[in-house]
C-alpha cells in the first residue's frame, strides 16, 4: 500500500475536530469547544489535549491571535479521508480492494439506486 505524502494517522476523537474545523476555520479553542458541545461529553481540557495532539501530528496549525490560539488545518478531510481507507484496506482486508467490494456487496442491503450508481462509477473507472 502506497502511503500518501505526510498525511497524519488520525484517531476517532481527533477526528471529530478536525470535522469542525474542516468546516470552518480558524477557529480559537473556545469556539471549538462550543461547536463540540452536546456532540461529545468532553471536557475543554479533553478538547485542548485532542488540539495539541494534532498539532503535533501536524494536521493543524495555529496562529497567536489576541484572545488565544487560532487553529487551522494544515490536511485535506480528503486527504485524511484517502489515507484512512488505505489504512483500514491493508488492516482489514490485506490491501485487498476486491475482497472489500465483495464482503461490503454481500453483507449489505443496496437498493436498486446504489447498485446502479456502483456499476457506473465502476464503468467510468
Amino acid at each position: 500500500m502506497e502511503k500518501l505524502k505526510n498525511i497524519p494517522q488520525i484517531t476517532d476523537a481527533e477526528w471529530l475536530v478536525m470535522k469542525v474545523l474542516w468546516e470552518e476555520s480558524p477557529l480559537g479553542s473556545c469556539d471549538i469547544i462550543k461547536k463540540l458541545n452536546g456532540t461529545t461529553d468532553w471536557k475543554p481540557k479533553t478538547i485542548k489535549t485532542l488540539l495539541s495532539r494534532l498539532v503535533a501530528k501536524k494536521a493543524l496549525s495555529y496562529d497567536i491571535a489576541r484572545r488565544g490560539y487560532s487553529y487551522y488545518p494544515l490536511v485535506s478531510e480528503d486527504e485524511c479521508a484517502k489515507e484512512e481507507s488505505k489504512s483500514f484496506l491493508g488492516r482489514v482486508f490485506n490491501g485487498s480492494l476486491n475482497l472489500f467490494v465483495k464482503n461490503f456487496i454481500e453483507n449489505e442491503e443496496l437498493s436498486i439506486e446504489e447498485i446502479e450508481e456502483l456499476k457506473k462509477l465502476l464503468e467510468h473507472k
